[in-house]
């Protein structure tokens, strides 16, 4: 193949022109996120009930779909959540292989059978299904100096959501403020004195706000003669309050009428006022955009942005819009960030092979041929369907390092015939390719084969492998590839005659480097000889290491990801459960201006009466974004670091006196939930009550707080608390001897405290809602509820006060159920001294503590990814090494051998876990939160140094082999192959190491993910190719003397013997 090329260098350049276009185009149509899409798909289903409290809304609503979704295909857990709002939701979450559309499919025809059993005002306010993500891709406003909000709202509702609703990627748009409707004050007093009630109120409007259908006339068939068709058109629907106000109640025989203004008050208000916007203190309107399951970030925030600038055009009077808070803009800086890593790398690298080739042309090779590799590996995760995200650029890091090597091993083979044997540029080509084909493809199996398993884990844990995974595997194939079409053909054409003698002959600086080199290539040569003198002493220290390892590698943190910089954080405000949305503004008012003092603080977003944890009057949300990376330097200015000083001084400067409130720095990928430590503490047992839950909480949550593993201020039940409220006792025996029906008093209840949809009326060319409800003033006190009254089976208003009571009690605003199963979700983090992991064990460890058996532990979002993660880990590291040993004794036809390769594996897991407990030890001495863990980045990186390792140990045990085919003993082999070998060792190993030194040093935007690939693979790498070069040779004899038995074959080999025409590698 080699020699095909070698003679036809123009063809060489034609394919690679063709593997440069192909990335070059698919570079440019490639998606672009932050990581690939990992979360399952989940289909949420949302029900509205007004008046509805949240057991009802369980019982009657929730429970009914929630047994209607059993049995799906492929759904793995289900979560329910009411609230005495009036509103609940079911979240299905379906395997990682699901379809999400046949899933949505599934729901909806499931849905379909049991519609009919929801209640009627359920029904008619509809059931909705959606397959957005939870997190907000961007948070909107829109402001105006000349129009109110209610009109602002309207409009927005009109003619901005449903043109946001459209954008492809856009799975849902939440609007935080309502559109206008129709709104039917009613006086409870003035009803009861014209002894009418809420129902004929209702009936009234039904009837008199309807389309009327008139028809034509002279409509077929007609009679004889007729010459006009005209249609007739009467009045039906009402638009304006002083229409509605006419509607007629009643009509005396004494001609005296009673209208609908006469006992309301009739406005054009809003539909709901439960929730609303303050850009930086201001008032505005907000508006969040979802992203759907299959979404992109980056284009769909595109997409927004452009359509608003749009509708902008359209905007009446002086209303504005922004977009303050955008996650997408996080994504593009990463991504520009490590493009520039990228960049930096390349040039470390080509300036190592520089100073070790020595020549302009030598390095210009590697030059040309790394670059097409990178590009043919864009070409195919496009192919693949995949996405330019952090952890393919990271391999498009770490993988330069090792393509590059590839090219060095042609280039640095020629070199060496032309100078040992003086034969012009094309024959050495020849010759060398001849030698060295079997060792390039054997490499390229076994770097190849280590990444393989990374592509089999399941989960969220399995989609970050798998693109990671198939981008080094795709740049190792290209890079084989190149070596053996390409590089050749640049070599036979581009390096210049070299005379037989002057291998390595300079002056100047590389002549005082080689000296250098050569002394220390000597007395390395003399370390080794004295080391396989004592092989058995050697192996005792291997072991030693390997233990040591283990050691630091079990007190190693866990985790599922670094926490990131993302430029913003969030701060959920809870007051005291029963708490007013008017009180809950004025702490949002100091919250605000306590925010805005912090220097680094550029916008904040505060939404009342909604938090990602519950809605309602007593919660809220604020969104704090960040000043740009390069305008807050230093390390307290980090998201993770300021995040801890703002709840700090929350707490110490009292700003939120009535209630509390936690900042926090958002997850690294944050559609599996809210970050930290997340889970539903699930009764399991049979007949257990809501009280009994909440007492087992309470003590679970306090055991928590006490416990040194754990930040007390950030523990706490995620949800709503139990509240004050008013039982509303009826005396049926009473109630029946009036007459009254016990659906009558559920109907009066629920509309004139919960608010009533009657139908809808025209206005501005849509349709909206007519909701009547009590004036305000009627229905502050428990007592006025008595006030009401119902109409008995005579048509008499019978007062509520002559068959009822009221009292208060404590009652539940949320009802949570997990998998079937009631639950209650908590939300914690460790402190910084401790992991993600080892607090997630030990929640585990108290829940059995106080459980008995009847409780149990649900992982939820990020906590839920991590520990289906860490059951995969050993496995994976297993595998890895299972792969490689296959695939050397495949080539070498010998089940020894490979073991040699693999006794080098545990020299660079050492040097990973040295590394991140190092940088862990610095941090904590100087106060830093502990920020290196094992964590997805660990084991990318530790799968990357078993590769690279092996490749290393392949050069010398390769070699050696060849050597005792000759005749040499596996003592002498050893030391030649280790003398012969340290140089081209040395020179990758270092062009990897100081590949990713941009990565150690990592700062801004996602520097947390770039420090902690680089630690891991920097130190494995530095540590394991110090000790390797050392220690290989003693490996090979302690082999070769375990199994003395007929020398195997190597590689090429092999090759020769299969068919495939590779000779032995002499490189």
């Amino acid at each position: 193949m080699a020699k095909f090329f070698i003679d036809r260098p123009v063809f060489a350049w034609v394919i690679s022109i063709f593997i440069i276009l192909a990335g070059v185009l698919a570079i440019r149509q490639l998606p672009v996120s932050q990581y690939p899409s990992v979360a399952a798909p989940t289909i949420t289903l949302t029900a509205t009930y007004p008046g509805a409290s949240a057991k009802v809304m369980e019982d009657s609503v929730l429970a009914v779909i929630e047994r209607g979704m059993n049995g799906i295909e492929g759904l793995d857990y289900m979560s329910t959540s009411a609230n005495s709002s009036g509103s609940g939701s079911v979240s299905l979450t379906f395997t990682p292989e699901t379809n999400e559309d046949l899933a949505q499919m599934n729901v909806q025809n499931k849905l379909s059978e049991v519609q009919a059993l929801l209640p009627a005002t359920v029904q008619q306010y509809g059931v909705n299904v959606s397959k957005s993500r939870s997190n907000f891709l961007m948070v909107l406003t829109l402001k105006s100096q000349q129009q109110g909000l209610d009109d602002i709202a309207d409009y927005a509702q009109r003619n901005v959501v449903p043109e946001l609703q459209r954008l492809q990627g856009v799975g849902a748009v939440r609007m935080f403020a309502a559109q206008r409707a129709m709104r039917v004050w009613i006086d409870p007093k003035k009803l009861q004195n014209f002894n009418l009630s809420f129902a004929d109120v209702s009936a009234a409007i039904s009837a008199q706000n309807a389309q009327l259908s008139a028809g034509s006339t002279g409509a077929l068939p007609a009679v004889a003669g007729q010459t006009v068709a005209a249609t007739i058109t009467a009045e039906g629907q009402l638009s304006t309050p002083e229409e509605f106000g006419n509607i007629m109640l009643r009509s005396n025989n004494d001609g005296a009428n009673v209208r609908l203004k006469d006992v309301a008050r009739i406005e054009l208000g809003s539909e709901a006022y439960g929730s609303s916007t303050r850009l930086n203190g201001t008032p505005a309107v907000g508006i969040a955009v979802m992203l759907s399951n299959s979404g992109n970030a980056t284009a769909t925030a595109k997409l927004v942005r452009e359509r608003m600038e749009q509708l902008q055009n359209y905007f009446p009077g002086d209303m504005t819009w922004s977009a303050p808070y955008d996650t997408s803009k996080f994504v593009d800086i990463s991504i520009e960030k490590v493009l520039h890593t990228l960049i930096e790398a390349m040039v470390l690298v080509f300036l190592v092979m520089f100073l070790f080739l020595q020549n302009i042309r030598y390095t210009l090779i590697p030059a040309i041929v790394v670059p097409i590799s990178l590009l043919g590996a864009f070409a195919g995760i496009h192919y693949l369907g995949m996405s330019i995200n952090v952890l393919t650029m990271f391999a498009m890091v770490l993988v330069i390092g090792i393509v590059v090597d590839d090219a060095i091993v042609v280039v640095e083979n020629v070199e060496r015939i032309m100078a040992e044997e003086g034969l012009p540029p094309l024959q050495a080509t020849k010759k060398a390719m001849s030698q060295i084909s079997g060792a390039v493809i054997g490499i390229t199996a076994v770097l190849v084969s280590v990444f393989v398993p990374m592509a089999m884990m399941s989960g969220a844990v399995g989609n970050i492998f798998r693109q990671f995974a198939a981008t080094m595997a795709l740049a190792i194939g290209f890079s084989a590839f190149l070596a053996l079409t390409l590089t050749p053909a640049l070599c036979a054409t581009m390096l210049k005659p070299v005379q037989a003698g002057h291998h390595h002959e300079k002056r100047g600086f590389f002549g005082w480097f080689n000296r250098k080199f050569n002394a220390g290539n000597k007395r390395y040569e003399g370390w080794v000889t004295k080391m396989l003198r004592r092989v058995g002493s050697m192996m005792i220290v291997w072991l030693a290491l390997t233990a040591g390892a283990g050691y630091v590698y079990s007190r190693l943190p866990s985790s599922f990801l670094p926490a990131e910089d993302s430029g913003n954080l969030r701060i959920s405000v809870q007051l005291p459960a029963g708490a007013t949305k008017e009180r809950t503004d004025k702490t949002l008012e100091k919250l605000e201006k306590f925010v805005l003092g912090y220097e680094e603080v550029k916008d904040v977003i505060t939404i009342s009466g909604f938090s990602f944890f519950g809605s309602g009057q007593n919660m809220a949300m604020g969104f704090v974004i960040l000043k740009d990376w390069h305008e807050r330097p230093g390390i307290k200015s980090d998201a993770v670091i300021l995040s801890q000083l703002m709840m700090r001084d929350l707490m110490s400067k009292e700003v939120v006196t009535d209630g509390m409130a936690i900042a926090a720095n958002p997850p690294p990928i944050r559609e599996l939930g809210n970050g930290g430590i997340e889970f539903y503490l699930q009764d399991r047992s049979t007949g257990g009550s809501h009280e009994a839950l909440l007492a087992k909480r309470n003590e679970l949550i306090a055991k928590i707080r006490k416990n040194p593993m754990f930040s007390p201020r950030d523990t706490r039940a995620a949800g709503l608390e139990d509240a004050p409220q008013v039982r509303l006792s009826i005396d049926r025996e009473a109630a029946a001897a009036q007459g009254v029906n016990f659906s009558a008093v559920r109907s009066v209840l629920a509309t004139a405290l919960g608010g009533s949809y009657v139908n809808d009326f025209p206005n501005n060319g849509r349709l909206q809602k007519v909701m009547i409800q009590a004036e305000a003033g009627a229905r502050m006190q428990p007592e006025q509820i008595l006030n009401l009254t119902v109409n008995n089976a005579r048509g008499e208003a019978v007062p509520l006060s002559t068959f009822a009571s009221v009292s208060w009690q404590t009652g539940m605003e949320q009802s949570v159920r997990f998998s079937g199963y009631p639950a209650m979700k908590i939300s914690t983090a460790p402190n910084p001294a401790y992991s993600t992991g080892q607090a997630m064990a030990e929640i585990q460890r108290l829940v059995n503590e106080i459980g008995g058996g009847k409780y149990s532990v649900e992982w939820d979002g990020q906590s839920r990814e991590e520990a289906k993660g860490a059951s995969q880990t050993l496995m994976l590291y297993a595998f890895a090494l299972l792969a490689v040993f296959l695939v050397l004794a495949a080539l070498y036809e010998s089940w020894s051998i490979p073991m040699a390769v693999l006794l080098v594996a545990p020299l660079g897991f050492l040097g990973v876990v040295l590394g991140v407990w190092m940088r862990n030890t610095f941090n904590n001495s100087v106060g830093l939160p502990i920020s290196y863990a094992n964590d997805i980045y660990f084991q990318v990186g530790m799968i990357t140094v078993i590769g690279l390792s092996a490749k290393n140990a392949i050069l010398i045990i390769e070699f050696a082999k060849d050597l005792q085919e000759q005749g040499r003993t596996a003592l002498q082999a050893a030391i030649e192959a280790a003398h012969l070998r340290f140089r081209p060792i040395l020179m990758t190993s270092f062009a990897f190491i100081l590949g990713v030194v941009p990565l150690y040093f990592s700062s801004g935007a996602s520097a947390a993910s770039q420090r902690a690939i680089g630690t891991t693979v920097f130190w494995g790498m530095l540590v394991g190719t110090v000790l390797s070069v050392f220690l290989v040779p003693v490996f090979y004899v302690f082999v070769r003397r375990l199994f003395p038995g007929k020398p195997p074959r190597n590689a090429a080999q092999a090759a020769v013997e299969a068919g495939l025409n590779l000779n032995k590698p002499h490189h």
